[in-house]
């Protein structure tokens, strides 16, 4: 990989990384809601996750998915309802780490890194990734380095918005503030799927 394709991978990873999308957004909602502590194993399974998908978009399941439509359209679908689901659950949170609500807690570094397979963003990442700039001379060592790239790059700007919302806290300490912070959450990850139902 030359220099020049090196440097415009990073940018893409960078770029994909840190901006708005299903993970982020409930990264900066974990922040907010658990603190940054309890919110790293989630951070870890966006990050882990995304490149075990990654990796295996690179050595065909991206193909697979290509070759059976049905397939695709399926993983959409669960990706729909789930994001749906963790969306409703977002606008429906009231206090800070559960409070009185014995079932709210942060989301585990199993259910973080699988959430990448049904994460529609994720997706477009991975198959563009791929497709840009895997080397065709040689498959396996360019799907590990692009798999390396977005693993240094993914875990800290994921991070950040962890961060970000753990800095939040303070203000939205009033329940009038955290409350209707939840629901705009809430409605953002939903409005998410726009792109999907394109």
């Amino acid at each position: 990989m030359s220099n020049d394709t090196l440097l415009a991978l990073l940018a893409y990873a960078f770029v994909t990384s840190i901006t708005p999308g299903p993970n982020n957004l409930m990264l900066l909602t974990s922040g907010v809601n658990f603190g940054f502590t309890r919110t790293i194993p989630h951070m870890l399974g966006v990050g882990i996750g995304f490149v075990v998908m990654l990796l295996a978009v690179g050595l065909g399941v991206g193909a697979v998915l290509t070759a059976f439509p049905a397939l695709h359209t399926g993983l959409k679908i669960a990706g729909g309802v789930y994001l749906l689901y963790l969306a409703w659950k977002i606008a429906m949170a009231r206090s800070f780490d559960g409070g009185d609500e014995s079932q709210a807690r942060p989301m585990t570094f199993l259910e973080a890194a699988a959430f990448q397979w049904v994460n529609p963003k994720a997706w477009v990442m991975a198959v563009t990734a791929m497709a840009v700039y895997a080397n065709p001379a040689s498959p396996l060592l360019s799907v590990v380095l692009i798999g390396l790239i977005f693993g240094l790059v993914n875990l800290p700007s994921v991070s950040t918005w962890a961060g970000f919302g753990m800095a939040l806290r303070g203000f939205l300490s009033d329940p009038a503030r955290l409350k209707w912070f939840n629901i705009a959450m809430g409605i953002l990850l939903a409005a998410t799927l726009w792109p999907m139902l394109k």
